[in-house]
């Protein structure tokens, strides 16, 4: 089907019909959901717009023109019953809440979802340049909340993943022991020691790996010496081409370069061609964060997330009735932080929290039967 630029003149679906004069009563009705929809997207890309500065502040008022177009489409076509205000989906408002109250890749990831549900592929009301702008909408909105992904420190993420941890491996801890039969105490008791040494662990793991991984990106970062030694340097023997080649250069890029360091010539070399895995730039260090601060971050996420199964001991509860109220806790914690690792890795959340609620409870499930298992033989 041919395209057809837009806006359309007389305002004709893909029909070819006049659908403002032969309108139903449902399409009218679906004309209003549809403005309703649009005008709260520009809403929201307004708003999000509002709290950016430079390209990205752009990008997302061009997303907003871009949906007013939409809007005034379905305006032309509802003509004066326009005026009948229709208030959007529960989930444009809860989106439009969030454009204003949360971080802009988190809204920008469920936005990437909703782009991805266009209605106008099957709405003959629609343009095809229309149902394409959708498409090209997830796109651009994909592409945003990439970059926003990429500018994460790595300390946040140590945190949500570290919560996590702490959630599965202590309620999973907690319920072999308690399956045992054990006093209330000891699983108590045992829960503290499990959420200490996970903690610790994870802190020292986290300082360790962030600390190596910032020293290995130094180590592999070109330094200034060639400019400092570049005037004492043998012109006939030229051991700077060397530098420039083991960079990742071509030899006649190389040889350009390194005339122009030692001031023979200007150098007409192409700049882009020296780009080498060695040349890291500073926002690498940056979004890595530091080591102390991955490690206390590991440290207080996974120590909440361990003393969410134990609240029950702590408050008092006993035998199976805490079992099932830590399980209860810990299963709505997991959705959040599922939800929330979904967010960042651009999946979807509701399928990221069920599978992280169904790998909890299946690790808890294991340990629970072995301890039903070393409790019956007197383990």
């Amino acid at each position: 089907m041919p395209n057809r630029a837009w806006p359309p003149s007389d305002h004709t679906s893909r029909s070819g019909r006049l659908p403002t004069e032969q309108a139903t009563t449902r399409d009218v009705r679906r004309w209003r959901r549809h403005l309703a929809e649009e005008r709260a997207e520009g809403a929201l890309y307004r708003d999000l717009a509002a709290r950016r500065q430079g390209e990205e502040r752009d990008i997302l008022l061009g997303l907003s023109s871009a949906e007013q177009r939409h809007a005034d489409h379905w305006a032309a076509l509802l003509g004066d019953r326009a005026d009948h205000a229709v208030r959007p989906s529960l989930r444009s408002r809860l989106l439009g809440f969030l454009a204003r109250h949360l971080g802009l890749v988190f809204v920008l990831a469920l936005v990437q979802h909703a782009e991805a549900r266009s209605p106008y592929d099957a709405d003959r009301h629609a343009t095809d340049t229309m149902a394409a702008d959708e498409k090209v909408h997830g796109e651009v909105v994909r592409a945003l909340a990439t970059r926003g992904r990429a500018k994460l420190s790595g300390s946040f993420r140590a945190a949500v993943f570290g919560m996590n941890d702490g959630l599965v491996s202590n309620l999973a801890l907690i319920m072999g022991i308690g399956a045992t039969g054990v006093e209330n105490g000891i699983v108590l008791a045992t829960g503290i020691a499990g959420l200490l040494a996970g903690a610790l662990s994870m802190a020292a793991g986290e300082y360790v790996s962030v600390k190596s991984q910032r020293e290995l990106l130094m180590a592999s970062r070109p330094t200034r010496v060639t400019l400092e030694v570049a005037p004492y340097l043998d012109i006939d023997a030229n051991e700077l081409e060397l530098v420039y080649r083991a960079r990742g250069m071509g030899a006649d890029d190389a040889r350009h370069r390194a005339a122009e360091r030692l001031g023979q010539h200007a150098c007409d070399c192409d700049p882009s061609r020296s780009a080498h895995p060695a040349h890291l730039p500073a926002d690498d260090l940056q979004a890595l964060g530091s080591g102390w601060t991955a490690a206390s971050s590991s440290f207080l996420l996974f120590a909440t997330g361990a003393l969410i199964p134990i609240l029950p001991y702590l408050v008092g509860a006993t035998g199976l009735t805490a079992l099932i109220v830590a399980a209860v806790l810990v299963g709505l914690a997991l959705l959040v932080t599922g939800s929330i690792t979904g967010l960042l890795s651009g999946a979807s959340p509701l399928r990221r929290g069920l599978r992280q609620l169904a790998i909890g409870y299946g690790a808890a499930l294991v340990t629970y039967v072995l301890g039903l298992l070393f409790g019956a033989v007197g383990i």
